[in-house]
């Protein structure tokens, strides 16, 4: 190699160097420099999500003690474990070595570290006290068998069969899993509106009733035992709010929202099979109902696509595509989407089956 041609090469490898040096200080960054990068923003973010979990967990337990609790008290500590949830799936995302055991709750572990076990209890007991019923509720000693017997009866009276009207009855206590996990007379921490076994507002609850005295006669024809009890427990609750009743709030919450559809129970199993699938279709009744029944009429219950901004809303709002930003940056899914996307629901479904088992079984 000549002189000449040696100085040419040797400029040219000295000026790619101060190009990638000048694009470097410019703030054009290598691939691995820009990985690197997210992995560190990530990492960040999940650590601080995970302290204001932690520090918002202590100051509602502060609150709690010294019942001093502000409005909605729910609402921030809600907030805050979908960060600590949505910041760990982000920090998976670029980290997947992050991703570690399962968890007792069946959240994903792509969303959720194991090891913060202990606060996700602490969640749900907080949740537990701030929600506690007021001390003028009426309580049932048996309330899962009024649940499941409520929404079998009125699924007889709508015209099942008894197999059909058995698989309402598993579906209601879904339902009250779902909106309270399981717990009777509750309150509602993030709001003010939706109260009681059924989570119902005021004008639900009164639709509800006017439903409950149509239907009322045909049940009494093969069912006279449950009409007394609900005479009783009419009587007791009187003038009061029927939220606050156990009975009369699943009653009415079952007839404003979901008795409509009981009929359309045989279809619905052909279509989803896994009991755990039936119970959240009906409780997308509940979140979402005009899309759930414009899918239910569709003929691809399951194909059928959502992609109003509200209504994802609604989803994420009740912890659908709410975790990451790969999930919230979605702009519509399939109702099969949808449904796999419940999985914080999971294991109240699972809980609610096997305890209608019980009741089927006379231990419940």
């Amino acid at each position: 190699m000549g002189s000449g041609r040696r100085t040419t090469v040797i400029n040219a490898v000295l000026a790619l160097g101060f190009f990638l040096l000048a694009t470097d200080h410019c703030g054009i960054t290598s691939p691995v420099k820009a990985q690197a990068a997210a992995k560190g923003d990530a990492l960040a973010a999940y650590t601080n999500a995970l302290s204001q979990f932690k520090a918002i967990l202590a100051e509602r337990r502060g609150q709690i003690s010294a019942k001093r609790l502000p409005n909605l008290p729910g609402q921030a500590v809600y907030l805050a474990r979908n960060n600590i949830i949505g910041s760990y799936k982000d920090l998976t995302d670029v980290l997947p070595s992050r991703i570690g055991r399962s968890n007792k709750f069946g959240i994903p572990p792509a969303y959720f570290d194991a090891d913060n076990e202990p606060l996700l209890e602490e969640y749900r007991k907080l949740f537990d006290l701030m929600e506690a019923p007021p001390a003028s509720a009426q309580d049932s000693s048996t309330p899962l068998k009024d649940v499941a017997d409520l929404g079998t009866a009125i699924a007889r009276a709508k015209g099942l069969d008894a197999a059909n009207a058995e698989v309402a009855g598993r579906i209601s206590l879904g339902l009250f899993f779902a909106e309270t996990n399981g717990r009777q007379n509750v309150g509602n921490a993030r709001s003010n509106t939706y109260k009681g076994s059924y989570q119902t507002e005021p004008s639900e609850d009164q639709n509800g009733r006017k439903k409950w005295a149509t239907i009322r006669p045909s049940i009494a024809a093969f069912d006279p035992q449950l009409i007394a009890r609900d005479d009783k427990e009419e009587a007791r609750v009187g003038g009061s709010d029927h939220r606050f009743n156990h009975w009369t709030a699943v009653r009415d919450g079952l007839m404003n929202a979901h008795a409509e559809l009981f009929l359309q129970i045989p279809m619905i199993a052909k279509t989803l099979p896994d009991p755990i699938d039936q119970m959240k279709l009906f409780e997308l009744i509940q979140i979402v109902p005009s899309p759930t029944r414009s899918a239910m009429r569709s003929g691809n219950l399951l194909g059928y696509r959502v992609s109003d901004p509200t209504v994802m809303k609604y989803l994420r709002n009740n912890s659908m595509f709410a975790f990451g930003q790969a999930d919230r940056a979605r702009t519509s899914a399939t109702f099969r989407e949808i449904m796999d996307a419940m999985w914080l629901f999971n294991e109240k479904f699972e809980r609610a089956r096997a305890e209608f088992e019980k009741i089927k079984a006379g231990k419940g």
